[in-house]
């Protein structure tokens, strides 16, 4: 029995629509609509099904771009690190340096839902391990010396993770305690922390954020003098 053309029509279209998709999709696409919907349903709940809804495809789909669910979110980091803004060295080192640090963390604040992702990721990526090396080279055209050259770079990871996290995922939006403490507590209790309180909020993160980089980069530069200083005096005394 032949089947009826509608049917046959509705397979044609059907078949058409799946090769278009097929031919839409690109691992460009697939990313950003994988940020979005991160963006919008949060890290935890991400998964290449509802990503497949979003981009009007089967799941399988995606696994023709990206061999694994774990292949995307690498992409995504990767996507992530890749709009840091890393300068070569230059004449003026610390302030090629410091505009590195803020760019990271507006990269975590464009990507607030990712970031705790980005935050633990080891970067040992093609684009991750380019990104650490620049970063590096920057360090050390400030602090020469290999030793601590890598000890600022593990400080400063350790302030831009922090942070990034306490002002992504942090503070405000981290999770209660059963049974949290009341205001009059923490009057009968804490003076110090009620004064400080305000300098807590959104408003001032700035100010700290940049209170905290200007401390690394001029302990960087003061351990630098210090060093070529002593250099000199035993220079002189030999």
């Amino acid at each position: 029995m032949a089947t009826p053309p509608r049917k046959v029509a509705a397979k044609a279209a059907s078949r058409d629509r799946r090769r278009a998709v097929r031919v839409a999709l690109s691992r460009e696409r697939i990313v950003d609509a994988a940020l979005e919907l991160i963006h919008v349903d949060g890290l935890a709940a991400f998964s290449t099904r509802k990503l497949g809804q979003r981009l009007g495809c089967e799941a399988m789909s995606i696994y023709h771009h990206f061999p694994s669910k774990q292949h995307l979110l690498d992409a995504l980091v990767e996507h992530a690190i890749s709009s840091v803004e890393v300068p070569e060295p230059g004449p003026d080192a610390t302030a090629h340096l410091r505009r590195s640090l803020y760019s990271y963390r507006a990269m975590a604040r464009r990507w607030p839902a990712l970031f705790p992702l980005v935050a633990v990721h080891r970067l040992n990526t093609p684009t991750g391990v380019r990104f650490i090396e620049a970063i590096l080279r920057l360090i050390r055209s400030v602090e020469p010396d290999t030793e601590r050259a890598a000890r600022q770079f593990r400080v400063m990871g350790y302030y831009l993770v922090g942070a990034g996290l306490e002002e992504t995922a942090g503070y405000a939006r981290g999770p209660s305690a059963a049974e949290p403490v009341s205001d009059e507590y923490i009057g009968r209790h804490c003076p110090n922390l009620i004064a400080v309180a305000p300098y807590f909020q959104q408003g001032h993160w700035d100010a700290t954020f940049d209170l905290g980089i200007e401390l690394l980069l001029e302990g960087m530069q003061r351990a630098g003098e210090a060093r070529l200083q002593a250099a000199g005096n035993t220079a002189e005394l030999e």
